[in-house]
């Protein structure tokens, strides 16, 4: 059985094809743009690279469009024209080769190939991303979340950090770079509530740092990992405390931080627990989205193609997990 995925949610247009076993195809195209996203701008770049994406997948997989099963896209969350521009692919595949169709939460995808590449069982999900910072466990077949983002995600933190900086897209690994030379630790705002977190004071106050010229970049840029990913750190390890968790998984694009996931393995491993990444397959990817759209049909589920309408407020506590 074949899964072809189109993940579309942002700057990264990912075609997956994927088998019950195995991986066939990973095409992914990204979206460079000079300051922040522009939603219509990143839409017209993945609609210009449909065609080309797909076709080098099908080619990477050596398959026709007629051996695939099922045809999977990321319904949300995610930009609005982006997710449309997606979903339109995925309808007129879907009908031109008569193939069934099923629209999948972004979310729940980046934590469904973490969990079929690693084979963790039962995972206590750390989910980090652009938009997205939650803690997550599956519970009577619904990710219910045990802690999120009160108001920006980590990713686009530490975006918005770097573009104050004059950085280039993406902007989250060259702060990396930049936080590897920092020597020197300056307080910052530290915000949990309970298993919450907010990043905006943080952001604020990493900004004006920067401008008072009284800072090295490099120790600004070390400050502000060190503190949003302790904040991380603690509110997952209430979570794992709380939910006697035996396994962790990091994924999402911010889990390809080096320091981060040295950050959450020292403290999983102190509470004797296993820690998952999908290496290489943190970042948005087609992959995912084929991943997850072939788990929900081998267990019995397609959309009708009247019911593909996309979500960007797609939140993955709402959906019902019933392949688990």
């Amino acid at each position: 059985m074949l899964a072809l995925g189109i993940e579309g949610t942002a700057h990264t247009l990912g075609i997956g094809i994927v088998s019950e076993e195995r991986i066939l195809a990973d095409i992914r195209k990204v979206y460079k743009p000079k300051e922040g996203i522009h939603p219509r701008e990143a839409a017209r770049f993945l609609a210009e690279n449909m065609k080309e994406a797909i076709t080098e997948a099908l080619n990477e997989a050596n398959i026709s469009y007629d051996e695939i099963d099922v045809i999977s896209f990321s319904k949300g969350p995610g930009l609005g024209p982006c997710l449309r521009t997606v979903a339109t692919a995925a309808r007129v595949l879907a009908m031109k080769y008569d193939k069934p169709i099923i629209g999948v939460n972004h979310c729940i995808a980046h934590i469904e190939i973490g969990n079929w590449l690693s084979k963790a069982k039962d995972p206590l999900v750390v989910y980090c991303s652009g938009a997205n910072t939650q803690i997550l466990k599956l519970r009577e077949s619904r990710y219910r979340i045990f802690g999120e983002t009160l108001d920006i995600g980590i990713g686009n933190m530490l975006d918005k950090f770097g573009r104050e900086l004059g950085l280039e897209h993406p902007q989250g690994p060259k702060i990396e770079e930049l936080a590897r030379e920092g020597k020197n630790y300056i307080r910052l705002p530290y915000t949990v509530k309970g298993t919450d977190l907010s990043f905006s004071g943080l952001l604020t106050s990493a900004i004006q740092k920067y401008k008072s010229k009284r800072f090295a970049i490099e120790d600004i840029c070390f400050s502000l990992q060190e503190t949003a990913f302790a904040m991380i750190t603690e509110v997952t390890e209430r979570a794992l405390a709380h939910l006697n968790a035996k396994e962790v998984l990091l994924t999402g694009g911010v889990g390809n931080n080096k320091r981060l996931q040295e950050m959450l393995k020292l403290m999983v491993s102190e509470h004797g627990a296993k820690f998952y990444i999908p290496e290489g397959y943190c970042s948005d990817n087609g992959v995912m989205i084929a991943v997850l759209g072939l788990l929900m049909f081998k267990h019995g589920y397609e959309d009708d193609i009247d019911a593909t309408k996309v979500d960007p407020n797609f939140r993955p506590d709402s959906v019902d997990v019933f392949w688990r």
